[in-house]
């Protein structure tokens, strides 16, 4: 079956020293013939070229030479797309790559939809639809941890996982049926009891997988983190000296931060996206007010919050209304402002507020180290081990767990009902089914149509 023959600027759009122009489809040596000339000017007879091979020459519109040019020819199905791909690598200015991708489409292709690349990709077996997802999230990654993620995922970590857990529940789910077909050959007499040696394995790495999801939501998007603290405590300190530069507004006045203010950070290959807030006290100024109720609203919807304690002067009210805030949170509680005499004790701190108390000081940058290797621990459960473990970290892939744990608790509570072998075949399916949407088996064309569009068009 022909395709239509796809092409787009798979650079950034931005003025640098390469661009790359990709074509992709049954027309792209066709196409590039009509444009490419070798370093004699003359034609270049590109489709009769080996596969994977690079050809110097120039790109012409006509008999106007556009630009001089490294060509790249991949035939399918040993291509990205598994289709005859063709990659023009130009000189990288912005006019530059667009008049070359200009003159691709003047000679039969189209301007490729986000993400058709790698649908395609998808489409024709090279990919399935987890590692296409991986490639997207590698495109977006902000930290270290999100990159190696995704180039774990891309790998092929997370589909091998579904890939033996949907073997196992196909096995079982053939053997019932074959033994209702054939029951006088095939016997299910304490069938029941052998299952569930198989199943629960089988459940456990879901549930394990699960779990993983919180990790990994945290790789990919950062520690939603909330700094709390009474006025003047030196949030807004804390804040620029994980900047590293003056963002917020520090003064001696009580009251000077009246509105959140978000920033992401990266600390130790980690993102945290974090919100320095008013300072939390009673006051009858309405915007101060309106700025306090916004730091308790975010307080309650953060994955971890910072409370900096002023351990120069006493604990107050605003003290104690922060320590109930942040009782049954994450949380780590920074005892500020070492560099003068303290009137707060450490370990009094902690046991009136039952979490971690890292002493440091802000003005003189004291102590930071120590709560950046207190938040890796606090997520990651210390280092990650890339090469063993696997972490979900698409939503999408998250619920069709949660489905297929469902159906496969369904499945151990009919066996332990002593309930037909005919329920367990139907669960057992479903899980299978659920497990395969993963993968990209059976998945609607709006959840495929939804994925690729967020991509962009050169990929």
């Amino acid at each position: 079956m022909k395709t239509e023959t796809i092409a787009a600027i798979a650079t950034g759009m931005s003025n640098s020293g390469i661009g790359i122009v990709r074509i992709s489809g049954d027309q792209a040596f066709e196409i590039i013939d009509r444009i490419y000339r070798n370093k004699q000017g003359k034609p270049g007879n590109l489709k009769a070229a080996k596969s994977h091979t690079v050809h110097y020459g120039y790109i012409y519109d006509g008999d106007e030479m556009i630009d001089e040019v490294l060509t790249l020819i991949m035939r399918g199905p040993n291509s990205y797309t598994a289709e005859d791909t063709v990659e023009i690598d130009c000189h990288g200015g912005v006019r530059m790559v667009q008049r070359i991708l200009e003159t691709v489409l003047h000679n039969g292709a189209r301007t490729a939809e986000p993400g058709e690349f790698t649908r395609r990709a998808f489409l024709n077996g090279r990919l399935d639809l987890a590692q296409a997802e991986a490639v997207a999230e590698l495109i977006h990654a902000s930290n270290d941890y999100a990159l190696k993620s995704s180039v774990n995922q891309l790998s092929g970590s997370v589909s091998r996982k579904i890939r033996a857990l949907r073997e196992a529940i196909l096995y079982e789910t053939a053997f019932i049926e074959s033994a209702l077909d054939d029951p006088e050959h095939i016997s299910l007499d304490g069938y029941g009891e052998r299952l569930l040696k198989v199943l629960e394995p089988v459940i456990e790495q879901v549930e394990q997988l699960i779990a993983s999801s919180d990790d990994g939501r945290v790789m990919t998007e950062g520690v939603r983190t909330v700094i709390l603290g009474k006025p003047n405590a030196g949030k807004s300190s804390l804040m620029n000296v994980l900047l590293g530069e003056e963002r917020a507004i520090v003064t001696d006045i009580a009251g000077t931060t009246r509105d959140t203010l978000e920033e992401q950070i990266k600390l130790q290959g980690i993102s945290l996206n974090v919100v320095d807030t008013a300072g939390i006290r009673d006051t009858e100024d309405v915007v101060e007010r309106i700025g306090v109720d916004r730091a308790v609203k975010a307080a309650e919807d953060a994955d971890l919050v910072i409370y900096v304690a002023d351990g120069s002067r006493p604990l107050d009210d605003s003290d104690y209304e922060i320590m109930g805030l942040i009782r049954d949170k994450k949380a780590i509680v920074l005892l500020n402002k070492t560099d003068l005499k303290l009137t707060v004790d450490k370990e009094a701190l902690e046991a009136q507020c039952g979490h971690c108390v890292i002493p440091i000081s802000a003005k003189e940058e004291r102590g930071i180290e120590a709560l950046e290797s207190k938040i890796k621990s606090m997520f990651y459960h210390g280092n990650i081990a890339f090469n063993d473990q696997v972490y979900i970290t698409s939503a999408r892939h998250k619920e069709a767990l949660e489905a297929a744990l469902k159906s496969l608790n369904m499945v151990r509570t009919s066996v332990l009902d002593g309930m037909p072998e005919d329920f367990y075949s139907i669960d057992l399916a479903d899980a299978y089914e659920q497990l395969g949407l993963i993968l990209g088996e059976a998945v609607d064309d709006d959840v495929v149509n939804e994925i690729f569009s967020k991509f962009c068009m050169g990929k």
